[in-house]
């Protein structure tokens, strides 16, 4: 997906928006994602959702507001830290403040259209399991609680989709400021 160029939506299909990760940290979640997702519902790679389910029908506005709060947001390091039991699925837990504070500008800006899953506390992970059965899921809890290793990810920007019942289509993406590491 292209930064800064986000196509025309041109439908009332609802619109998600995700977390930009950087690339080893998206193939490492997403190699998880392979091994453990079923493969006949998994669609996607690893994502990080921010927002669910956003009006297809408000989408200059949702860009607007995301334009507003990307261009003055620096690029900025999480912590992949553990697995996160989800019922019939697992997930990595993501730890960042400065994502906590990001969600919750977004979250001001899209109010007026935010779903009942969208205005739920804000639990950031990435899904690696999902739709199995309670066992499986615990199974593969208590594998990763043993052998995962909390890693660094960078937050690089936002991510904009369609759904469309079923596979995503990217609508585009708006990237953070890249961090300053040159000395003055």
């Amino acid at each position: 997906m292209e930064f800064g160029r986000i196509s025309a939506h041109n439908s009332d299909a609802p619109i998600i928006v995700t977390l930009q990760l950087d690339a080893d940290a998206h193939a490492l979640l997403s190699e998880m994602r392979d091994r453990y997702f079923p493969a006949h519902i998994n669609y996607l790679t690893a994502h990080m959702t921010l927002f669910h389910n956003l009006p297809g029908n408000r989408h200059e506005d949702i860009l607007k507001g995301a334009a507003e709060t990307a261009k003055d947001q620096q690029a900025f390091l999480m912590t992949a830290s553990c697995p996160l039991k989800l019922g019939r699925g697992v997930a990595i837990r993501i730890e960042s403040e400065s994502l906590l504070a990001l969600r919750r500008d977004l979250a001001r800006a899209y109010a007026p259209w935010l779903s009942g899953q969208d205005r739920q506390k804000f639990r950031p992970h990435v899904t690696v399991q999902n739709k199995v059965s309670p066992a499986e899921a615990s199974h593969l809890f208590e594998h990763l609680k043993a052998t995962f290793a909390p890693t660094t990810v960078t937050a690089e920007g936002l991510q904009f989709w369609a759904y469309e019942k079923g596979p995503w289509r990217p609508l585009g993406a708006l990237p953070f400021r890249s961090a300053d590491t040159s000395a003055s």
